[in-house]
C-alpha cells in the first residue's frame, strides 16, 4: 500500500508537508520521502527508510533544511519515492500509489520506442514509480502523459506530480485510493487521507473523481481532465486500511466499522448462553467490535492491550515470520478479563490465517473458556490486483484457498465461485474447516451482501475483487 500528500501555498510549505506526509505512516512501512521546489535552489529531495523508525525521527533534520512553497510527500510499503525526473517537459518530482501487473510488457514496448535503461532499483526490480514517468514522457504534455500511462498499465495508479508551477494530482482510472483536497487561507493541499490535513487548519474542498486530473496551485485547485463515470474504490479502504478519523466517497470508517459490527450481530444466534463480552483485535477490529456490543447487548471489553510506545505501525519488518512475531509481542493481556471468560473476537480479515490463530491460542493460554471469531470481512479468495494487498504471499498462501486444495485436490477447482457464496454447501464447509483449523469455538464471516450494505455504497462502485474475484 501507500499514501501520499502535496502542498502548494505561498508561504514555505515544509511545515505542513512534513506533518501531512506523516499522517499517512499507517499506510506503509518501508520507505518515505518528500520534495520541495523553490525558485532559487530548484529540486530538493530526501527519501529514508522508515521500517526501523517512525516517519518523523529519520525527516526531522530534513525539515530544518528544506525550503519550498511546493511539495510531495509519501509513505511506500515498497518504491523509493519521490523521484526528480529531468524530460522533455521539464524537471518534475513524482510519487504515485497502486500496483502494476503488466511490468515486463510495459518494458518491453519502451525498450523496443527507444528508452535506455532505468537507473532506480527497487529490491532488483525497476521502480514502478520511474516506470510510470517513463510512461508519460511518451506523449508530448503532461496531462496526456499521466493519461496515457493510466490508460497502459493493467492495475491501477494514482499520480501525484510536482513541477514548478504547482501540482498535478491524477486519481487513478477507476478510483481505486481517494483522493482530498484541502484549502486553507494562502494554500492547498492534496492527499490520500482526507483526515491528514483538518490539524494543519484546512478543510475539505473536494474529492477527485475517478481518472480526474487536477493542478493544485497557490490560489486554487483546476480540473484539467474530466471525472469518469464508473468508479471501484476498494472496500478494504474501510474495513481496515484506512484510518479511523477519514471517509472516502463520504462515508465516515469509524460510522462504516460501527455498521458493520452491528450487521454482524444481526445475524448472531447462539444456543443457550453466549459470549460474555466482545473483544476487537487491535486496532481495526476495535470499531467493529464496538458496532457488535452496541448491537447486541453483550458488554465491549479489551482483554489485551496493544503496547504502542515502542512497536509503531510503522515498525514492521518485511519477513512475514518475523512480522507475526512482532504482532503477538505487541499484545499484553489483561488476565482479569480472559480468564474462565467466553470471549468474541472480531478482527478486520483472516487473510493467511498465522496471526490470528496465535492470538487464539495466547487467549487461550491466558485462560479463556471459549474464543468465538467473528471476521469483519468475508473470506478472501484472491490476491489484490489493484493496492498489494496480499502481495507479500502467493494466492495459496491464502487459508481459503489451502482448505480448498484439501477438498478438490486444487486451490483454482471449477466450482470456486460456489466458495465465496455463503448459501452454498461449499462455502459453509470451507467456513468449518477454516474454524477447525483455527481452533475457534465457532467462526462465522461477514457477509459480502451486508458488508456492501455496511458502506452504504452501491455494490457496482466498490472493488470487491479479492472476495469474490470480480473485476471491472
Amino acid at each position: 500500500m501507500g499514501g501520499f500528500f502535496g502542498v502548494a501555498s505561498k508561504e514555505d510549505c515544509v511545515f505542513d508537508l512534513f506533518f501531512g506526509t506523516d499522517y499517512h505512516s499507517h499506510l506503509g512501512t518501508r520507505r518515505a520521502g518528500m520534495a520541495v521546489y523553490n525558485q532559487e535552489d530548484g529540486f530538493d529531495r530526501a527519501i529514508h527508510n522508515i521500517e526501523n523508525s517512525p516517519f518523523r525521527t529519520k525527516f526531522d533534520k530534513d525539515v530544518s533544511t528544506m525550503r519550498g512553497r511546493l511539495g510531495i510527500g509519501c509513505i511506500s510499503d515498497y518504491e523509493p519515492q519521490p523521484l526528480i525526473v529531468r524530460s522533455h517537459h521539464g524537471a518534475y518530482a513524482i510519487v504515485t500509489v497502486g500496483k502494476i501487473n503488466n511490468t515486463d510488457q510495459l518494458l518491453d514496448s519502451l525498450f523496443a520506442s527507444g528508452h535506455p535503461h532505468f537507473m532506480e532499483m527497487s529490491g532488483g526490480d525497476v521502480n514502478a514509480t520511474e516506470l510510470v514517468a517513463a510512461l508519460i514522457n511518451q506523449r508530448d504534455n503532461l496531462i496526456e502523459g499521466i493519461q496515457y500511462a493510466q490508460a497502459q498499465i493493467e492495475g491501477s495508479m494514482s499520480i501525484l506530480l510536482l513541477t514548478p508551477r504547482g501540482i498535478l494530482a491524477a486519481r487513478d482510472r477507476l478510483g481505486r485510493t481517494p483522493i482530498a483536497i484541502g484549502s486553507k487561507e494562502g494554500a492547498f493541499c492534496v492527499s490520500f487521507e482526507s483526515f491528514a490535513y483538518l490539524n494543519l487548519g484546512y478543510t475539505t474542498l473536494r474529492e477527485l473523481g475517478p481518472g480526474e486530473i487536477v493542478a493544485v496551485t497557490p490560489e486554487g485547485a483546476k480540473t484539467l481532465a474530466a471525472p469518469g463515470k464508473d468508479m471501484k474504490i476498494c472496500t478494504f479502504l474501510w474495513v481496515y486500511y484506512g484510518y479511523p478519523s477519514s471517509s472516502y466517497e463520504g462515508v465516515s470508517v469509524e460510522e462504516m466499522r460501527y455498521h458493520c459490527g452491528a450487521l454482524l450481530a444481526k445475524r448472531d444466534h447462539f444456543a443457550g448462553t453466549g459470549p460474555d463480552t466482545v473483544a476487537g483485535v487491535p486496532d481495526s477490529g476495535t470499531a467493529h467490535a464496538v458496532g457488535y456490543a452496541n448491537a447486541s447487548g453483550i458488554p465491549f471489553s479489551r482483554p489485551f492491550i496493544k503496547y504502542t510506545p515502542t512497536w509503531p505501525r510503522s515498525f514492521m519488518p518485511s519477513i512475514q515470520s518475523q512480522r507475526n512475531l512482532i504482532a503477538h509481542m505487541k499484545l499484553i493481556p489483561v488476565h482479569g478479563l480472559i480468564e474462565d471468560h467466553s470471549l468474541l473476537l472480531i478482527d478486520d480479515s483472516i487473510v493467511r490465517g498465522t496471526q490470528l490463530r496465535e492470538t487464539t491460542d495466547f487467549l487461550y493460554r491466558s485462560g479463556a473458556r471459549e474464543v468465538h471469531v467473528r471476521p469483519a470481512s468475508p473470506p478472501p479468495l484472491f490476491s489484490c490486483k489493484y493496492l498489494n494487498f496480499s502481495r507479500s504471499a502467493s494466492q495459496d498462501d491464502l487459508i481459503s484457498r489451502r482448505v480448498i486444495a484439501g477438498f478438490e485436490g486444487s486451490s483454482s477447482p471449477d466450482n470456486l465461485d460456489r466458495y465465496s457464496d455463503p448459501e452454498t454447501a461449499e462455502y459453509n464447509a470451507m467456513v468449518k474447516r477454516i474454524g477447525e483449523l483455527m481452533n475457534f469455538t465457532s467462526l462465522r464471516y461477514h457477509r459480502l451482501d451486508d458488508m456492501v450494505e455496511s458502506v452504504g455504497i452501491p455494490k457496482c462502485k466498490l472493488c470487491t475483487y479479492c472476495w469474490d474475484g470480480r473485476e471491472e
